[in-house]
């Protein structure tokens, strides 16, 4: 990092901006300006270039970010203290497919080594997913899993893991409620991932709310040699079969053989990028997030689209603050009504449970120099480029379009995370300006750190260095490049991420608005 004072504005009209040096700035520095601080600014933190009146905009991204609680000096620390939100943007009178992007060219010839399956879609890695249709048996399938991987999986070189699809749900709940329908296809969706080759193995309790063939109907999926739909395979705890736990943990070691075989047949092959499925997120997000590592993901977000790749943005609260941003750039009149439709529904979400969407700020984004959910939108809505929206998912729903998407989701890393895998991501890109070990174990995960001191104190955590914009070492374009180029190399498993190498993998996490019972 460059040692004299240095801040970064984000547009012209901007009356703040942010501290980029390492360890902030103390009171008294001298600014390239030749304004001097008045009070010490923290890195990431904003300082106001001009005097600001009380309810005066604080502009950041060239929009007001919040208002002035009483009259601050040019110089000042401006933090969220001194700020006064400004009001949701309503969800009427929105700018409805106005803005029609340049076609951008053909980016040809870049390809990977992928999984073709049956149903036509790529997987990036060849794994057995086991699906659990309710927790009671999290422990079962745990055992069980720990014997595969000592005693097949050694057996079956070509086979790169076997996971099981825990999660909270399949009992206790209202299951015919409104919105129960969200977590049973999200799991649906999950179980059909393109990593998981077709293979559909179940681990089921018995009495349970939700029944194997409730959760996977006849006919919705097929194995993976092509023979067309089969029979579920399911192991039933509650058999009278069973006689004692190892009897259920042979049972499940025994019917995962076959689907290893299959699995093990399978070899990659050459793929063209628009085979790529990725979701973008971000977590514990900083005032550098929306300066470094999301425009380089917006750029390489550019980049898929024009290779004919599908690309996911989603975090429901994280874009709310940009609907008229997002509605404009809508393809067409439908997809846009469709994006107003998620904010209502969610906006109707958060009011049941008497919050709003302030509520999605946390301690380490203000310790990181954000203010508020309108400063954090603004940074994360740059993660989604420059193209038009194509296409608009519902929570849980399965991706069938190539192109840009927005997957409504909530912010939250984990549930947002599980939800993208529903939809059928293959690769997943994770900014972070504060730091998360976050994982998937059914998806490589490519962490882009926000700032240079993140990515040298995590080095072993973080996959890209975005920081170095801000140092101005690089360009953004650079660091975009750097980022597809990384993803042809992961999702040809020439690569292993950093999250894959030390398996960090978070729990799957179903979105479930139902009552729980």
């Amino acid at each position: 990092m460059n040692s004299s004072p240095l801040t970064i504005s984000m547009h012209e009209l901007d009356n703040v901006a942010i501290v980029a040096n390492d360890g902030g700035l103390a009171a008294g520095v001298v600014l390239a300006s030749g304004l001097q601080l008045r009070d010490r600014v923290p890195q990431g933190h904003k300082v106001a270039l001009v005097d600001l009146a009380a309810d005066a905009a604080v502009l950041r991204y060239g929009i007001p970010i919040g208002y002035a609680l009483k009259d601050i000096a040019a110089g000042s620390w401006v933090h969220e203290r001194l700020l006064r939100m400004p009001e949701a943007r309503g969800l009427d009178n929105l700018p409805i497919a106005t803005i029609k992007p340049a076609p951008m060219p053909a980016l040809q010839g870049y390809t990977f080594e992928g999984y073709r399956n049956a149903d036509g879609s790529v997987g990036t890695r060849n794994i057995l997913a086991i699906t659990t249709t309710v927790q009671c048996v999290a422990g079962v399938v745990d055992f069980a899993l720990q014997r595969i991987k000592a005693e097949l999986l050694p057996q079956f070189p070509q086979v790169d893991d076997v996971v099981g699809l825990e999660h909270s749900y399949g009992c206790g709940v209202a299951i015919d409620a409104p919105g129960a329908e969200i977590p049973i296809r999200t799991l649906r969706n999950i179980s059909l991932n393109p990593n998981f080759g077709g293979e559909v193995m179940v681990v089921s309790l018995g009495c349970e709310k939700l029944q194997p063939e409730r959760l996977l109907p006849p006919g919705s999926f097929a194995i993976a040699d092509e023979r067309g739909p089969a029979a579920l395979d399911v192991v039933c705890l509650q058999d009278d079969a069973h006689v004692g736990f190892m009897s259920m943990v042979d049972k499940i070691v025994a019917n995962a053989r076959p689907h290893l075989e299959r699995l093990n047949a399978r070899r990659r092959e050459t793929m063209p990028a628009s085979e790529l499925v990725v979701g973008v997120q971000c977590g514990g997000s900083d005032a550098f997030s929306g300066v470094t590592a999301n425009p380089a993901v917006g750029f390489c977000t550019d980049l898929l689209v024009r290779a004919g790749a599908s690309v996911m943005f989603s975090e429901t609260t994280e874009v709310r603050d940009g609907i008229a941003q997002l509605t404009a750039r809508a393809s067409n009149p439908e997809v846009a009504d469709a994006m107003i439709r998620e904010m209502a529904w969610y906006d109707a979400y958060l009011q049941r449970g008497k919050v709003d969407r302030s509520a999605n700020t946390t301690p380490g984004n203000k310790l990181g120099g954000l203010s508020n959910i309108v400063e954090k939108a603004m940074g994360s809505i740059v993660k989604s480029g420059s193209a038009a929206i194509s296409h608009v998912l519902a929570p849980g729903e399965k991706l069938k379009v190539k192109g840009l998407s927005y997957a409504a989701t909530p912010a939250s890393d984990f549930i947002c995370g599980t939800l993208q895998l529903a939809a059928g991501m293959n690769l997943h890109v994770f900014t972070t300006g504060r730091g998360t070990p976050y994982g998937l174990a059914e998806c490589p995960v490519i962490k882009v750190a926000t700032r240079s001191d993140l990515a040298r104190r995590w080095h072993d955590l973080m996959d890209i260095n975005a920081g170095k914009i801000a140092d101005g070492s690089a360009t953004i374009e650079a660091v975009g490049w750097e980022l597809f180029h990384l993803m042809l190399e992961v999702a040809s498993g020439r690569k292993k991420t950093w999250a894959e190498h030390w398996k960090l993998h978070n729990a799957l996490v179903l979105f479930n608005p139902a009552p729980v019972t």
